[in-house]
């Protein structure tokens, strides 16, 4: 009796696996999904990945990680040496941007961007974006530590203003050369803004929203369009916080620590929402007290059986770990990563 019930449980798995997975892939967009970026004048390179995303999703998934802080890819290199395989994508991020350039960092060299995507890599970027603490201080922070006020950017010969323009314009000096040598990226900014733990979210979400659209439009007026704009959801009911679909392609969701269930319950939810919209699990891993692992989140295998079918998964990285300083990756363990690189429906580079 026990066999026939094992065996049902298995039918059923299969079925809604293959239901997700649809294994007769062809290279025709899902046509649910909006068909054009926000940006009408995005560049052929973003038009192209847009649509190679489109044509994946709810079939594939694909593998990304986040660079070790800034602006390389050794996480990346790290999941190579542990599964033979890199990730489809990694996500650089200019959180260092105020101290570029600098004899450690510098970001108007491009070089490791270059050198991903010339390997055939999908580049993703993201910005922790540091502000001092209050005016003529030397101590940044990214956090709601500090005086920064968002309204003060929109005005003229503010302290605000002036510092986030400066960084504003570093950021599209690089993004302008990106596009130059034909390099797409995702981008996501300000992310988890509702959750009110970083300055761009603090002041509510009508401020939010206005520098949303203000830095969309900024690097529109750059002449920038390499970019595929993906916004990231943190709370159920943050609505308010959305930019709008004319300025937004992807939405991201970040969860630690959570279990199939938990998982699926946020997809529906973000689907339900955002219909026309491609969800990615932008950020993931295990959800930590210290080094102390307090949940584990579910693995990749377990989340598309149970039909939650990503864009991307995109575990944390563990800065320890990778600097050498402790022999294991707690945010996000070797069995997650040799077993996700290892299914058939898991695009690597």
């Amino acid at each position: 009796m026990k066999s026939v019930i094992y065996l049902i449980i298995i039918m059923l798995l299969s079925f809604i696996f293959n239901a997700c997975r649809k294994e007769d892939i062809s290279d025709e967009p899902t046509e649910e999904i909006t068909s054009t970026l926000a940006d009408n004048q995005a560049s052929e390179e973003a038009k192209n990945l847009y649509n190679y995303l489109r044509s994946i999703y709810g079939k594939k998934i694909l593998s990304s990680t986040m660079a070790n802080v800034n602006w390389n890819t050794t996480e990346a290199e790290n999941v190579y040496k542990l599964t033979g395989k890199y990730p489809a994508m990694n996500c650089f991020d200019f959180i260092h941007i105020h101290h570029s350039p600098a004899n450690w960092i510098d970001y108007s060299d491009i070089t490791p961007v270059k050198d991903w995507a010339n390997a055939g890599g999908i580049v993703s970027l993201m910005w922790h974006f540091y502000v001092p603490k209050s005016e003529n201080s030397d101590s940044y922070t990214y956090k709601t530590d500090t005086k920064f006020k968002i309204s003060n950017i929109f005005l003229s010969n503010t302290w605000e203003s002036r510092f986030f323009h400066e960084q504003l314009d570093k950021v599209c000096n690089t993004l302008s050369k990106l596009q130059s040598e034909k390099i797409a990226a995702l981008w996501r900014p300000f992310h988890e803004a509702s959750g009110a733990w970083f300055w761009w979210g603090k002041e509510g979400a009508e401020a939010y929203v206005r520098l949303w659209k203000y830095v969309y439009n900024y690097l529109q007026q750059k002449g920038i369009h390499n970019l595929i704009w993906v916004w990231t959801t943190e709370k159920e009911g943050d609505s308010q916080w959305y930019p709008g679909n004319d300025y937004v392609d992807i939405i991201g969701k970040d969860l630690y620590g959570k279990n199939v269930s938990q998982n699926h319950n946020n997809w529906l939810q973000i689907k339900k929402l955002h219909k026309k919209k491609m969800i990615s699990l932008s950020e993931c891993g295990n959800l930590l007290a210290g080094r102390t692992i307090i949940k584990k989140q579910a693995s990749i295998e377990q989340q598309w059986a149970n039909g939650t079918c990503w864009l991307y998964f995109m575990p944390w990285y563990d800065y320890l770990f990778n600097e050498g300083k402790e022999p294991t990756n707690v945010r996000c363990s070797d069995d997650f990563w040799i077993n996700a690189m290892s299914l058939p429906y898991v695009i690597s580079r």
